[in-house]
């Protein structure tokens, strides 16, 4: 595959390439791991942590302590992402800051801040759906896929 890449460029380009590649320092795909996984586990145990806390202070079952967990989470996320803290985190652990809720959450969030000076509807709601719209999209349609098969053999209707 690259080799087809290679022969669409140019001596010039390819040389360019070949002395980026001798100048640009090995990823430290290990180290980068390791962040990810510490900074997505902290995240995945503060969720943990919130859920305990809803069931235990506040009387919620286990079903029903999923809501709230996610919304201060989702909250804590947005928070910091307006304060300019979650992007450093994100910087530093790379993947363990996306993949949890709370980095749908900073997506969000940053689409909505980068372009809030277009206007509301045009702007924040716009900008914001452009990202979002295909995550609700599939969500919906997955739901919809799970509860026909459900449905179809009878698991779990009550």
């Amino acid at each position: 595959m690259a080799d087809a890449k290679n022969k669409k460029l140019t001596m010039t380009m390819q040389e360019y390439q070949a002395l980026a590649k001798t100048i640009e320092p090995p990823r430290p795909v290990a180290v980068n791991c390791v962040r990810a996984f510490v900074v997505g586990g902290f995240i995945c145990t503060l969720g943990e942590g919130l859920m305990k806390l809803f069931q235990h202070a506040f009387g919620f079952d286990e079903k029903t302590a999923g809501n709230p967990t996610v919304a201060v989470l989702i909250l804590i996320s947005v928070l910091m992402t307006s304060f300019g803290i979650y992007d450093k985190i994100a910087q530093w652990a790379g993947a363990g800051t996306s993949v949890p809720v709370t980095g749908f959450a900073n997506s969000l969030c940053s689409a909505a801040l980068e372009h809030r000076s277009e206007g509301i509807v045009l702007g924040i709601g716009g900008n914001m759906f452009k990202l979002a719209g295909s995550v609700i999209v599939f969500g919906t349609v997955a739901a919809f896929v799970v509860g026909l098969i459900k449905m179809i053999f009878g698991m779990g209707v009550h």
